[in-house]
């Protein structure tokens, strides 16, 4: 039983000493709570496979409940779209809920509160309330409409959702304690007057609650047993259970707010403000751009939900803020795609290959689709006398360290036959147009000849000229070149953005490749994973480089 303890993060042992309390499982339940006001991030990812995570431990409903309480910023694309990262992460909520659906009851209690002396109407401007608010050491001074009459405050606030005074006239504020040490509870606003259209409830409503007051009361409507929040609401903890001390009877069920730390990513930048402004700007070209750090843009890029999850796993829970690199992340989806992603051969940067001794013609010869998997079994390529490589794998002069195509040595064809440099073709500007070898016939992969199993010391892919396909190629890399794009308060985060995040180039593929669907992923032999991106038709093959084989980073850093 110790070991089990030991390996529980410091959420689980709230749980686990709560359920040793006066807490049934049948008490338990969870939700995640996005506002709906752009992409969910990898940051979010995290909070899902929390939330989720728990549910399935404990064998309770997790509820997926949007905050949409701010209608400026709040659209149902994103709405779509995050109930899309939910379902391809592989969670499934118990019910589908709104702030929105709460709003009368909100109201009514906003109302009680007002009859109770604990909320009042202020008519002052906002930054008026701000001045007011003190400082940490500091104490606030009261609102000269404190004490408003109970009656002209229900009438104000009526009028406010009925949209009969000024978009931004008046507040509703909890009456509280301007004194108090934490500022979070001097007398905070619960609703601000907004004559704009909601997603959901239309023009239904004038004035709209704030976060704090519709996020508590949500959870308690909810019977949420544990509402995991990001560590920044620590402060809002004591609002959040003096909210829900007004509204609930000694009989209710209480939800209980606890907080994490956020785990913050490498080389990206995780506020939706910021993500916007590289969408509105044209850095990127979409919240599901594939440099994006949004979970729709790691999907694009060819990431898996296996590697998101895990990713969350590694990292798990903390207290304190950190910076993950990312290239964590990066093995994770290494580590899976080498298990799933047939390898495939392509070559990005082309230069011809002459076997001057090949008849003309072709043969087919077999390749294995995943030595990692035993199942994945094998497939025909073609092979002839003139083929693409890689212009990298060739050097007329080389040292002893080099261990691919020089005149003069031999290297191995990947399943096919060894090959020798012979000469070179090039143009006017000395550049190489053609590599002119030859091959041992006797040297075919698998044949079982002695030729065959003669050891060279290098292997280079290729891909048939006859039979290549163009495609183009997306060569994504990190968006950002330092760790930390948005933690230096002297520069706007936009001066680190990487101009090299996206090269394009034009490549070529084995022709099995032809019939490849959107998202389908592959291992170019010897240079990285990929995947077929959404733009990308039978006429023209779209591939974007999900990641590198190795972290090309590591050195540089």
């Amino acid at each position: 039983m110790s070991e089990v303890k030991k390996s529980l993060n410091f959420i689980e042992q709230i749980i686990e000493e709560d359920l040793k309390g006066s807490y049934t499982e049948q008490d338990l339940k969870f939700r995640f709570p996005p506002e709906p006001n752009g992409y969910l991030h990898i940051g979010h990812a995290s909070s899902i496979c929390l939330n989720f995570g728990l549910g399935e431990r404990y064998n309770a409903p997790v509820n997926l409940r949007f905050d949409d309480t701010n209608p400026t910023k709040e659209e149902q694309e994103y709405v779509d779209a995050i109930k899309e990262d939910v379902v391809w992460l592989g969670f499934k909520w118990d019910k589908e809920c709104y702030a929105s659906d709460y709003f009368q009851q909100l109201y009514d209690w906003a109302v009680d509160l007002i009859k109770s002396g604990n909320a009042y109407v202020d008519s002052q401007t906002s930054a008026e309330i701000a001045d007011q608010k003190g400082t940490p050491t500091v104490p606030g001074t009261e609102s000269p409409y404190r004490n408003r009459s109970v009656s002209e405050n229900v009438e104000l606030f009526e009028k406010m959702k009925n949209g009969e005074t000024p978009e931004g006239a008046h507040v509703l504020r909890a009456k509280i304690d301007m004194t108090s040490s934490n500022m979070i509870m001097r007398d905070p606003v619960m609703y601000r007057s907004l004559h704009k259209k909601h997603h959901r409830t239309g023009d239904a409503w004038k004035i709209y609650p704030m976060y704090d007051w519709a996020h508590g009361e949500s959870d308690f409507i909810e019977s949420v047993s544990h509402s995991f929040c990001t560590l920044e609401f620590l402060p809002h903890r004591e609002l959040y259970n003096w909210f829900i001390s007004k509204i609930s009877k000694e009989e209710d069920f209480i939800p209980k707010q606890r907080e994490f730390a956020r785990r913050n990513l490498s080389h990206t930048i995780v506020s939706k403000r910021k993500l916007l402004q590289l969408v509105e700007n044209k850095t990127v070209n979409s919240w599901d751009d594939p440099r994006m750090p949004t979970i729709s843009g790691f999907r694009r890029r060819g990431y898996t939900p296996t590697s998101i999850r895990k990713f969350a796993d590694t990292i798990g829970i903390a207290k304190r803020e950190n910076i993950i690199d990312v290239s964590l992340l990066e093995f994770c989806i290494r580590e899976d795609l080498n298990k799933i992603a047939p390898r495939v051969m392509g070559v990005l940067d082309p230069v011809k290959l002459v076997i001057t001794n090949y008849e003309e013609g072709e043969e087919w010869l077999e390749t294995e689709n995943n030595p990692e998997d035993e199942n994945a079994g094998t497939r025909k390529i073609p092979f002839s006398k003139e083929l693409y490589i890689e212009r990298e794998d060739f050097k007329e002069e080389a040292n002893r360290k080099f261990f691919r195509l020089t005149l003069g040595k031999e290297v191995r064809l990947k399943s096919a036959y060894i090959i020798k440099g012979e000469s070179v073709v090039k143009d006017e500007a000395g550049n190489i147009l053609e590599i002119h070898c030859t091959y041992d016939p006797k040297s075919k992969s698998g044949s079982g000849t002695e030729e065959s199993l003669r050891k060279v010391k290098g292997t280079l892919h290729w891909v048939s000229i006859p039979h290549a396909i163009k495609a183009e190629i997306r060569l994504y890399d990190r968006l950002f070149t330092v760790a930390a794009p948005d933690s230096d308060k002297e520069k706007d985060f936009m001066e680190f953005i990487n101009p090299d995040s996206l090269q394009v180039i034009t490549g070529y593929v084995e022709p099995s490749l032809k019939d490849a669907s959107v998202a389908d992923k592959f291992q170019f032999q010897r240079i990285g994973y990929f995947c077929i991106d959404k733009e990308s038709t039978k006429e023209n093959l779209i591939f974007n480089r999900t990641v590198t084989l190795r972290d090309s980073w590591e050195k540089l850093s």
